[in-house]
């Protein structure tokens, strides 16, 4: 199918389809009309000689520097060329194209004063894989992303360096190559592609896509741990979950409800205890809470998706352009940061499952770190160390960026949002939380099958669900009978857990929310 936008309905799915997937975009019509009504406004303003910010004058502490009619297509390429100050490295092509479809989208509503022809040629570029090279720092999040749309822009005008057909080329050689050709931006323009908060809100969403899969990965994991540990179901009592009101907590608890319906070992009731330790007791809680938390960030990425986000904004039908602040990525910013805390805690609470399963002392009697030959062998103590350490460095991360605010453009800027940078971390949060419950998931089908071996039918009497999940992981990697080169083994958890296929093996037995 080809993605058509219109500034109005773009969705999550529709947004990870173009970035990760190579789906076409295109325009609507009703939208081409805005965006042609919306430029011939400022054509109109361009005529009349009126001051209007960064159409007729300069940028941030310049906004007082009158730019004649003559200089203003000058104006816009200068603005591109001199805020490319992103550095470091290239953030992943994905982003970037999320980042070009957002852009565009945005622009699609008419309230830009862009030319409909600088849209179509983005997407243009971005419908043949011309993907401009974007350094990953370098933006505080206001005003907006300037650093790295700068980037794109950059690419678009045919300078800079692009991804093009797995090579880096210079952008024209692509252009070229496409038969495409580069903008050359008017008035008004430039500030139009780089004034936003479209790469914040592309890192951001492609971590919160993850996020959501990464819920049911990590309910399967408590799951399969249950059935290890032979924990006591009725704590997923629909009763208890309903007198609390948590939504999130009573989705968690139907999911474990589900993963564990049909269990012997992870019993309503056991006779010889009476309560699991809260990692496993407390988790439709824990996750619960974590799902409310990603949830809210759904709901804010979602209306920002469709958002309207540079300065200043052509009013054509009202005649005016107002300077406002759409740029400030403060509602991003708080929703990233809440983001990545909700990660962590699926990994803080993963990593104590973790230890529980390799701790002797606590494990319902399976062996030490899970091996046989414990001594001569290590089994998964380094693996519950390499957890401990993903867990804490999650702690350096989840310190919330939007709390910090550095003033720029001399102060005229004096609050920023630093948005991109609450994102970007939420992204590192979130590739150790999948590589955390990657372990959980090693080691709790390790524990398994140290059951079925020591005569207590562990495989045997697993759920359905958690039946489909132990099977399908035994298709790519086997059990641990004797000390292994261990990275290799838990490189494979971490492949099943990006690649979501855990969750699909088992919601061909059990519907998860």
């Amino acid at each position: 199918m080809t993605v058509r936008i219109d500034g109005k309905s773009l969705n999550l799915e529709e947004l990870i389809k173009v970035a990760r997937e190579g789906e076409k975009v295109e325009i609507t019509e009703e939208a081409k009309e805005a965006v042609n009504k919306s430029r011939a406004y400022v054509e109109k303003k361009l005529e009349e000689d009126a001051v209007v910010y960064g159409l007729t004058t300069g940028f941030g502490r310049f906004a007082n520097v009158k730019i004649s009619f003559e200089e203003t297509a000058q104006l816009q390429k200068n603005l591109i060329i001199s805020h490319t100050c992103a550095m470091g490295n290239p953030y992943p092509k994905h982003y970037v194209r999320a980042a070009m479809l957002l852009r565009c989208n945005a622009l699609s509503r008419g309230f830009s004063g862009i030319r409909l022809s600088t849209i179509q040629t983005m997407l243009d570029m971005l419908n043949a894989d011309i993907i401009p090279i974007v350094p990953e720092k370098g933006s505080v999040g206001s005003s907006g992303d300037l650093a790295p749309l700068s980037c794109i822009a950059l690419g678009l005008i045919g300078m800079g360096m692009v991804e093009y057909k797995g090579e880096v080329v210079e952008a024209k050689e692509a252009f070229e190559k496409e038969g495409l050709i580069p903008v050359e931006l008017q008035a008004k323009e430039g500030l139009a592609l780089n004034n936003g908060t479209q790469m914040m809100t592309a890192v951001g969403s492609n971590v919160l896509w993850d996020a959501l899969k990464l819920l049911k990965t990590a309910d399967i994991a408590a799951a399969l741990t249950g059935e290890a540990m032979q924990a006591i179901r009725k704590a997923y009592d629909p009763k208890v979950h309903e007198i609390r009101g948590q939504l999130g907590q009573i989705t968690e608890a139907e999911n474990m409800r589900a993963l564990l319906e049909g269990s012997e070992n992870a019993k309503w009731l056991h006779e010889t205890k009476v309560q699991d330790s809260y990692s496993q007791r407390c988790m439709p809680q824990i996750h619960g809470a974590s799902r409310d938390a990603i949830n809210y960030v759904y709901d804010k990425v979602s209306r920002e998706l469709n958002a309207v986000t540079d300065n200043p904004l052509v009013f054509a039908e009202d005649d005016e352009v107002i300077s406002g602040g759409n740029f400030h990525g403060q509602p991003m910013a708080l929703a990233f940061d809440f983001l990545k805390i909700a990660l962590s805690e699926l990994a803080n609470v993963s990593e104590r499952r973790t230890e529980r399963l390799v701790n002797s002392q606590l494990s319902e009697g399976l062996p030490a770190f899970l091996v046989k030959k414990g001594g001569l062998n290590s089994g998964y103590m380094i693996a519950q160390y390499a957890a401990a350490s993903m867990v804490s460095e999650n702690k350096v991360y989840d310190h919330p960026a939007c709390v910090d605010s550095i003033p720029t453009s001399a102060n005229q800027e004096d609050h920023v949002s630093m948005g991109t940078t609450s994102a970007r971390t939420a992204a590192m949060v979130l590739d150790n939380a999948q590589k955390v419950l990657g372990i959980e998931l090693s080691a709790a089908v390790q524990a398994i099958w140290l059951r079925q071996e020591q005569g207590e039918n562990g495989i045997d009497n697993l759920s359905p669900a958690c039946k489909a999940a132990y099977e399908y992981i035994r298709t790519k990697a086997d059990p641990i009978e004797e000390d292994i080169i261990m990275l290799d083994e838990l490189a494979k958890f971490d492949e099943m857990v990006k690649d979501f296929s855990v969750n699909e093996a088992v919601e061909k037995v059990v519907n998860l929310k």
